[in-house]
């Protein structure tokens, strides 16, 4: 909560958010933990479907997320398929619960902000997929992704381009957002910058095509330990 609820925040996250989202959008929220990214579209005028698979963080979704009706909860995670998961629950670090087993091993043993990390419980939740959120409430105009190492799987149950969407990326594993990439790319050109950390400013000044993006990745996403990749579709 003294991270994304810290006063001044919200404000930061909607000016920065702006450029992406409008009044009457669609945005979607995957793994959204505290819900201040929700609060943040929903303050731009936007109805949010907001997706946190951790049960045991929904009272406190809910908390904050209260005052704003457009803003719809669902207690799932997200991945290629629509079925049932394992979720591997950190209870003193609920932010890095995390599908992802493999991703979970490797940070452990590669990144050190995750050398004290404990997962200790390990529960099975129901998985959807982008696909069927898109049937179901319609095209989102913007699609935060911050899903602890799933991301490719994420996009690998979305089938068609959308506006625009960010992917979180982490040192070590910058081959899960270069796979993001080639997903993307495999379904409209798009554009790229990228933010470190809860930063909410672009590392760029300019955006970047995707061979640039993908060869700033290779080369270790600028030393960066942390951050979000954004992508927004080339108009032709």
């Amino acid at each position: 909560m003294a991270i994304y609820w810290r006063p001044g925040r919200q404000q930061a996250l909607r000016e920065f958010y702006a450029q992406f989202v409008r009044p009457g959008d669609l945005a979607f929220d995957i793994g959204a933990h505290l819900g201040d990214r929700s609060v943040a579209f929903a303050a731009l005028g936007a109805r949010v479907v907001a997706l946190e698979p951790q049960p045991h963080l929904a009272p406190w979704l809910q908390r904050f997320t209260r005052g704003h009706k457009q803003i719809k909860i669902r207690c799932e995670a997200i991945g290629s398929e629509p079925g049932n998961a394992q979720l591997a629950v950190s209870v003193l670090t609920p932010t890095v619960s995390t599908a992802a087993a493999m991703w979970r091993h490797r940070m452990s043993a590669k990144h050190t902000g995750f050398k004290g990390v404990r997962w200790g419980q390990t529960l099975q939740v129901r998985v959807t997929t982008l696909d069927h959120l898109i049937a179901t409430y319609g095209e989102p105009r913007f699609c935060k992704i911050d899903v602890e190492g799933a991301e490719a799987e994420a996009l690998a149950g979305l089938s068609r381009p959308i506006e625009a969407l960010s992917v979180e990326f982490v040192s070590g594993a910058e081959d899960i957002a270069l796979a993001c990439v080639d997903r993307l790319e495999s379904l409209a050109p798009y554009e790229y910058n990228a933010v470190a950390g809860e930063a909410r400013e672009f590392l760029f000044d300019a955006w970047v095509d995707a061979a640039q993006i993908r060869a700033w990745l290779a080369d270790g996403a600028g030393r960066v330990s942390s951050g979000d990749l954004y992508a927004r579709k080339v108009r032709v």
